[in-house]
């Protein structure tokens, strides 16, 4: 097949399990085309950077581009381009972002589907139910090829009106969960008529994440993950300083970066961490997984969330995690079994997990660590995903040639 994969942003240090799908897609023979909305920015990973090079960039094309695109569209059917800009229009009544960026997308949409006739694309694959989601569907209104969406959450929840899910999923080929909660909250937003094309599709980890090293004997915590308020570290520096103050001798390693690292600096020199905590910024995959080689347990505290890679990616390392009993978060994470499992916002519980895991045998965490791999094995192995995706595709490739 010859495919486009759309995001609103791509590559990006926290997508590499976008990039490891469309290779392991390449790999069986199908020619994907990269498209992103904006560009890229902070790129670390060797990969990513190969990946950057390789993508398309909507807002970085000329404005004769545009206006080619627009004419082409007119030529070929004068009215399609003005039912589509109407219907932009009556998709910014409903959204916060407004009628400016709305015309933003018709001009996208009307690049794109320029774009996808050059290159003979057959199916267009979305990642993230917002502003790309819109465009693709603006795309097939003006006669381009068919598309679908993989959402994963929050996001796409914390706006369903603004970012017309309803609309897109009516659409859209098929919609991929990336867990069933993911698929249950796009159920409640559709009419049950469409419930049969959305799908659970998961994210996935490859073989290289399943290389796990031995469990270390005074490791540190670990969280890799955005800086935003959705991931809940600031709670996480306040547990790891009543851990502490109880005589534990924990360390703790952020790896990621964005908006609330300058509060999370503050945070930790107010209560005295500053040599307890260690903050990377954005690491390649390969660091990555060195640091989970390196780290005793994984902590990701979430307020908000799909079902986070960086889960998946600790566990098949063969590490325990702490994380919020949230969304997709208990259909991986087994309390006692693979890990601990807390209240989203309770600092209290998640003390009290990770002073459960500084005072676990290593036997203990090494047998978590064994059934947190096996679990992700079973529902997040990387070729058993794209089986499944590479499945769904076919079938819109094929209904549409027929």
């Amino acid at each position: 097949m010859r495919l486009a994969y759309l995001t609103p942003v791509y590559p990006k240090g926290s997508h590499t399990f976008i990039r490891r799908e469309l290779v392991a897609l390449e790999a069986r023979g199908h020619e994907i085309l990269r498209v992103t909305i904006r560009s890229p920015e902070g790129l670390v990973d060797p990969a990513d950077l190969e990946e950057a090079g390789r993508t398309y960039r909507c807002l970085e094309q000329p404005a004769s581009a545009y206006l080619a695109a627009a004419a082409s569209a007119l030529r070929r059917h004068p009215a399609r381009p003005f039912a589509v800009l109407r219907h932009a229009l009556a998709l910014s009544r409903a959204s916060e972002r407004g009628v400016l960026r709305h015309l933003a997308y018709v001009a996208e949409a009307l690049l794109l589907d320029a774009l996808f006739r050059e290159r003979g694309i057959e199916h267009v694959h979305v990642h993230f139910g917002t502003n790309a989601a819109k465009v693709a569907l603006l795309v097939r209104e003006l006669g381009g090829p068919p598309f679908s969406v993989a959402v994963h959450g929050p996001d796409e929840f914390d706006s369903v009106r603004g970012h017309a899910l309803a609309e897109w999923i009516r659409g859209a080929a098929f919609t991929a969960g990336v867990s069933h909660y993911t698929a249950a909250q796009l159920r409640r937003w559709a009419p049950p008529g469409d419930w049969d094309r959305i799908r659970v599709v998961r994210c996935a980890v490859d073989e290289r994440s399943f290389a796990a090293a031995p469990l270390p004997e005074a490791g540190p915590f670990l969280s890799v993950a955005r800086f935003s308020a959705q991931k809940g570290l600031p709670l996480l520096v306040e547990a790891l300083h009543r851990l502490i103050a109880r005589g534990i001798d924990a360390r703790l390693v952020l790896a990621g970066d964005g908006e609330l690292r300058g509060e999370l600096e503050r945070r930790c020199a107010a209560l005295g961490l500053g040599a307890r905590v260690q903050f990377t910024g954005w690491v390649a995959e390969a660091r990555v997984r060195e640091l989970l080689a390196q780290a005793r347990c994984f902590v990701l505290p979430s307020f908000a969330e799909g079902l986070p890679v960086s889960i998946m990616e600790a566990m098949a390392a063969g590490r325990p995690v702490i994380a919020s009993a949230i969304a997709g978060i208990p259909e991986l994470v087994r309390p006692g079994e693979t890990g601990w499992l807390v209240p989203a916002g309770d600092v209290d519980a998640l003390a009290g997990a990770m002073e459960e895991a500084a005072r676990a045998s290593a036997d203990a965490l090494r047998a978590m660590g064994r059934a947190g791999a096996a679990r992700v094995r079973a529902q997040h192995a990387l070729a058993d995903q794209v089986d499944r995706l590479e499945a769904l595709l076919q079938a819109s490739a094929s209904r549409a040639r027929a």
